[in-house]
């Protein structure tokens, strides 16, 4: 809804280089929500407490990347472009958490409890 409201809604409004702005918090919200709704595909392998945290990552990290890139473009305030970077940590720490849970899978205990 957010792509169509920035293609539709302001374009007219924004100038390109804003509305691109805009268009790249689009892109990597909808990458982490896509990834957030695979996440219990891999359950059965990577213990929950480590899903959930890489969950979390993924929310904060849209939060503040593509939050901050929507506030930037809409209003043109700069001050909003220092938390952008913040939110692509959160991708980042989140992506090497869930490598790192799916490489060392669920514990004996936990599988035994299935």
């Amino acid at each position: 809804m957010l792509g169509a409201f920035g293609a539709h809604g302001l374009k007219a409004i924004l100038a390109p280089a804003a509305l691109s702005t805009f268009e790249i918090g689009v892109r990597y919200q909808m990458y982490h929500g896509l990834a957030i709704v695979a996440l219990p595909a891999l359950s059965a392998y990577v213990s929950p407490k480590w899903l959930n945290a890489v969950a979390a990552l993924y929310v904060i990290g849209c939060a503040l990347f593509s939050g901050s890139l929507y506030l930037l473009a809409i209003t043109g305030n700069g001050l909003f472009g220092p938390i952008t970077p913040l939110g692509g940590l959160c991708f980042i720490i989140g992506w090497i958490a869930l490598a790192f849970a799916v490489l060392n899978g669920k514990t004996r205990r936990e599988k035994s409890n299935d």
